[in-house]
């Protein structure tokens, strides 16, 4: 069972790594598309609503595709004062607690309320109010489950990762 285990716990993380490590070059993208707008409006009095709205696109992949990686590099925020010092048997317990009680009643929370958020958002192909607007508006409130789904996936390999602490 332990080997089946570490498998998943294996591939769920390779699977966070590999698309952590892709994603990560959004925020590249982020950068020069923030100097395209300033250099456009300060150098040539040019505005872009499509440009201006991309950067809140870029922003919103960068941070749902990112969470699931940041979780398994453990670069989320944490509150360890007390944590440190327990037993490695007594961490797991709490990071197992965790991993259901926080991140996955969040995580399932998350999805059920956007669900139809996103639903009727896709059943008009919902875009920009503005007229020179990106017409993809659906897809980014997409990202909301998807953030949730992927933090999850995370999450259950965390959990398989403290329960196997647990037992040694």
């Amino acid at each position: 069972m332990i080997g089946k285990t570490a498998a998943v716990i294996a591939a769920i993380d390779a699977f966070s790594e590999r698309t952590g490590r892709i994603i990560c070059w959004l925020a590249v993208a982020e950068v020069l598309v923030v100097l395209l707008i300033v250099s456009l409006r300060y150098l040539f009095s040019i505005g872009h609503i499509g440009l201006q709205e991309s950067v809140i696109y870029i922003n919103s992949a960068l941070f749902a595709f990112g969470a699931a990686y940041t979780l398994k590099a453990r670069g989320h925020v944490r509150v360890d004062f007390f944590y440190n010092r327990l037993t490695s048997k007594a961490q797991a317990l709490v990071d197992m607690f965790g991993a259901v009680f926080f991140l996955g009643v969040t995580g399932v929370f998350i999805i059920w309320t956007s669900w139809d958020y996103v639903a009727l958002s896709w059943s008009s192909l919902e875009g920009s109010p503005e007229s020179s607007g990106l017409p993809f508006v659906f897809l980014l409130k997409t990202l909301i489950p998807v953030l949730a789904g992927l933090l999850l996936l995370q999450g259950f390999a965390e959990f398989l990762r403290s329960l196997e602490k647990f037992r040694a």
